[in-house]
């Protein structure tokens, strides 16, 4: 019999209303779970940001109450954050093989790989966090080893699906265990929580192993080519299908992009791939084979600025030239707002004569994310009393409500949340009881949270209009100008063809000193608002323009 006495609490930090950054904290009397630790790319007004993780305030408050991170799959956007979070918090990560093995080579990036307390289950198995047990949940992704995650409580189970798909005929064989949740869905779900990405799109999702027979005719197309493909990294079952089809027509892969690399590696130590001898070799050594006995297999398939792909397009790889023989096929469809990255990349690549196969292009890429009637399968199988849309934008989250009405559900008991929305649970009842500090911070270089939105708003000003820089010296006995003012001018306009500009904005700046000054003594705040105002109001007036201004006084 279930207790009833506690309640479930629920507060996602990430990965509702937006793409990427999930993270979800599962809290039940005196312990806490944290389900997922992604980061997301930056949005394009995110000037010089590397990378967004959750805001992680509310993890200081439960410390001592976190049992453990559950990881439903190895992508980025579920594991990206884990190194930031274990600096603050060395907590036990459980994850599935291949998981934890793209994991560990973040972590060693980061310095801790040694003191992370990493734990390998497999689909099938559980393990004990306190009052909750997560029994691991075979499924199918875009990336092997995923799993969806049911916590088991005294107050009920909860469904989680992680990013899912129901492949038929998948790569390694190994259909999602819709049995399991069928089973969970007839004991009693007390929430599903389940992946909203897709939910705009009908009918069901093509299977993985569809893309095999694409590849296979691509290839026999592009015989007198030199290939290059690519797609996400950790997609290890479209490499296995690209070296499947390499090897079928006589050719070498070389693998470029460090993310490509790694998880390559992991993969094959870990038998998730079979690769016949002597058919990899090092990028170094493409220069040895022919053209059409080569396939190079890179990241890039977004369009990301340092990306091999962009670099090849660009022509700043230090290995790769493009050439109008090559044959370059894109194997992924753009993430919401990379598009124009993408595009940039193509034109790039067909201005130096090579063909290109993109997007919806010959059926290249197929989602890893369920459509719609996967996911009313899923939400018939799990039978849940209450059901909490997840992963994607608004949009995605209310349509996926309407499937869940669809199946019959009471719509009193369909919650679309938002991060930092506290939602209790219990077998009786279900609200929204509060909101916790929660958003993005941002990761720029080595500084984490350092950047906000007034330094954004900073950058954004210099990206729009430049800067203009006065720099003055004052002698401070005769409170006069001793030398300057000198115009600095940065992303404005080109000073040796404005020279009549700036030396006007120089007798604006004299004058505001004059005016200043007068009477022998100075006030050095009111100085540097006057020169700000005044230079900014003049150029404005002449330009239309408002560049920052930036005064630095000086005394003699």
């Amino acid at each position: 019999m279930l207790k009833k006495s506690k309640k479930i609490r629920v507060i996602p930090l990430g990965g509702l209303n937006e793409i990427g950054k999930n993270l979800t904290v599962f809290e039940y009397g005196n312990d806490v779970v944290i389900l997922d630790c992604g980061m997301a790319f930056p949005d394009d007004d995110m000037l010089g940001v590397d990378i967004v993780i959750p805001d992680i305030t509310y993890l200081h408050k439960v410390a001592n109450k976190i049992r453990g991170i559950v990881l439903t799959h190895g992508h980025e956007d579920h594991i990206g954050a884990i190194p930031y979070v274990l600096k603050e918090f060395n907590v036990p990560v459980y994850g599935t093989r291949l998981t934890l093995g793209i994991l560990k080579n973040k972590l060693k990036e980061h310095g801790l790989l040694r003191s992370a307390k990493l734990n390998t289950l497999e689909a099938g198995e559980s393990v004990r966090l306190g009052e909750f047990q997560a029994e691991f949940i075979h499924t199918n992704h875009s990336i092997a080893d995923a799993v969806a995650i049911a916590l088991h409580t005294p107050a009920g189970v909860l469904l989680h699906t992680g990013d899912f798909k129901i492949d038929p005929t998948p790569i390694d064989g190994d259909m999602i265990d819709l049995a399991r949740i069928g089973e969970l869905g007839k004991k009693g779900i007390l929430a599903l929580f389940s992946d909203s990405t897709n939910a705009d799109r009908p009918g069901y999702t093509m299977s993985e192993s569809s893309i095999g027979k694409t590849f296979d005719s691509l290839f026999e197309r592009g015989a007198d080519k030199r290939i290059i493909v690519a797609t996400f990294a950790s997609n290890i079952h479209r490499v296995q299908q690209i070296i499947n089809a390499a090897v079928k027509y006589g050719r070498k892969v070389a693998v470029s992009g460090r993310s490509m690399v790694n998880v390559l590696n992991a993969a094959i130590e870990l038998g998730y791939m079979n690769i016949p001898k002597n058919t990899l070799i090092d990028i170094d050594e493409i220069g040895r084979y022919p053209k059409d006995k080569l396939v190079v297999v890179t990241t890039g398939s977004q369009g990301e600025e340092m990306s091999a792909l962009t670099r090849i397009a660009f022509s700043i790889h230090k290995k790769i030239n493009i050439e109008p023989t090559d044959l370059v096929i894109i194997s992924a469809n753009p993430i919401p707002g990379n598009e124009k990255a993408v595009s940039n990349v193509v034109n790039e690549l067909l201005k130096h004569g090579a063909e290109v196969i993109h997007e919806r292009q010959d059926n290249v890429h197929v989602s890893g994310h369920a459509c719609q009637q996967e996911m009313k399968i899923i939400i018939s199988l799990a039978r849940p009393k209450y059901f909490i849309p997840v992963h994607g934008e608004y949009r995605h989250l209310c349509k996926h409500r309407e499937l869940a009405l669809q199946t019959g559900m009471d719509p009193k008991n369909i919650f679309i949340m938002d991060i930092g929305k506290v939602l209790e649970l219990s077998q009786d009842s279900a609200k929204i009881v509060g909101t916790v500090p929660s958003g993005k911070v941002l990761v720029d270089g080595l500084g984490v949270g350092d950047v906000g939105n007034i330094v954004l708003r900073d950058r954004k000003h210099l990206a729009e209009d430049g800067i203009i820089i006065v720099v003055l010296t004052i002698d401070r006995a005769s409170c006069s100008c001793a030398a300057g003012p000198d115009i600095i001018s940065r992303g404005f306009v080109y000073v040796r063809e404005s020279e009549d500009l700036m030396d006007a904005v120089k007798d604006v700046a004299c004058g505001v000193v004059e005016q200043c000054t007068r009477g022998n003594t100075i006030d050095w705040s009111t100085l540097k608002t006057r020169i700000k105002n005044e230079v900014g109001g003049f150029l404005f007036s002449k330009t239309k323009r408002r560049p920052m201004i930036l005064p630095i006084i000086m005394e003699v």
